[in-house]
């Protein structure tokens, strides 16, 4: 008979030990590594991100969607006419496999329209990072986390332009 108390023992210590296993597992699925992130969204479920390009920022919110980007209230095709500005917009999507899975809506403000293409990458690129963390590494290696810090010159006293000095003439 010791052997089936052993038995029994052993087999409440077994379920014991599962019991234990299941709540540690569910303490780590709702707690971070401390080297791994956790999704950002707000009450309706989007992720934000600010993009920056030349003197443009763009404010994006990204959801799950059907790929519907709207721009300053507007269509992207009717706001972004060019079809260069809107294939520099969807890079991040093409990058991280997800096109046509988010709808993104955006304001943006200042710059001419290509730096505002560029903030609106910028903007969402860093907005895809805050819904799923685990696409910063494939964005971070593109470049489409770093804000392209080039900006127009500034113009300078005694020039025409930014460097352009005045012209010179012998007769």
């Amino acid at each position: 008979m010791p052997n089936k108390k052993n038995f029994s023992d052993l087999k409440s210590a077994v379920s014991e030990k599962a019991a234990a296993d299941a709540v540690a597992a569910d303490v780590a699925a709702t707690t971070a590594a401390p080297g791994e992130r956790k999704p950002a969204l707000d009450a309706k479920g989007r992720a934000y991100g600010t993009g920056r390009r030349k003197d443009a920022v763009a404010r994006v919110w990204v959801s799950r969607g059907a790929g519907k980007i709207v721009v300053n209230d507007r269509d992207v095709v009717q706001y972004f006419a060019r079809g260069t500005q809107r294939l520099v917009i969807n890079q991040p999507f093409e990058l991280s496999s997800r096109v046509g899975q988010f709808d993104v809506k955006c304001i943006v403000s200042g710059g001419g329209l290509s730096g505002q293409a560029g903030a609106v990458r910028h903007g969402i690129s860093r907005a895809l990072v805050n819904f799923e963390p685990g696409l910063h590494t494939v964005l971070k290696k593109a470049g489409m986390l770093t804000r392209d810090s080039r900006i127009v010159e500034r113009k300078k006293y005694g020039r025409h332009k930014a460097r352009k000095g005045t012209q010179w003439v012998k007769r």
